[in-house]
């Protein structure tokens, strides 16, 4: 299924109300059920991630390209000397600093500061659901609109290569693998998709099928 700028802006929409991962609520309790309603490692394999209390917050961007020919979805390999998530596949993004307004400055800023893009070239229309990982990383996943030409300087410190995949594989079900495997006294489930002698997988993988979810449900 083609996925168009206007459907994904409607899909996505900020102002959507009720929608597991859309947070702003007034209401502390809705607020809070929110905040709970997550994916990955906490929802897949309880008792696996740390105690919410210890989770870090972050967040990332989703930066949908919009060609003429149809939509890509711009990625990172993280370079290999990192000491978290070293050498994997990864959106932009990173830890919520103290001088980020909220989870969508702080993707905007850890995007600028990794490939170059600028946040005015950024179209914010909306988030994914909060994802959890087994490393203790709440992630804000902001989905953004990129008009190309696209500019970008990666930092080679943190990003190995900036690369793009096109939306409709990631829409196509048939490329979301599911594994299971076991570690030490757990069952680990996370997804995988193979991509041209990649695989990109984890938080990366799980937060790509979210927004498959969202664009075609």
């Amino acid at each position: 299924m083609a996925v168009t700028r206007e459907r994904a802006i409607e899909r996505l929409a900020l102002c959507q109300p009720g929608r597991r991962g859309f947070g702003g609520s007034a209401d502390p309790a809705e607020a809070a059920a929110f905040r709970h309603a997550i994916r990955g490692d906490y929802d897949l394999n309880p008792g696996v991630t740390p105690p919410s209390t210890a989770l870090r917050a972050a967040a990332v961007l989703v930066p949908l390209i919009d060609h003429h020919g149809g939509m890509s979805v711009l990625l990172t390999q993280r370079t290999a000397h990192l000491t978290a998530h070293a050498g994997q596949i990864s959106f932009p993004g990173g830890r919520i600093e103290e001088v980020d307004a909220d989870p969508i400055a702080a993707a905007l800023r850890e995007t600028e500061e990794e490939v170059g893009l600028p946040r005015d070239r950024v179209s914010v229309i909306g988030r994914l659901d909060t994802y959890v990982t087994g490393t203790g990383f709440e992630i804000a996943p902001i989905v953004g609109i990129v008009d190309p030409p696209v500019p970008i300087a990666i930092d080679p410190f943190e990003v190995a290569e900036a690369f793009e995949v096109p939306l409709a594989f990631i829409l196509d079900r048939r490329n979301h693998q599911r594994i299971e495997r076991d570690v030490g006294a757990h069952n680990r489930s996370y997804f995988v998709l193979p991509f041209e002698g990649r695989n990109i997988w984890g938080a990366t993988a799980g937060i790509l099928i979210n927004l498959a979810e969202v664009l075609t449900d």
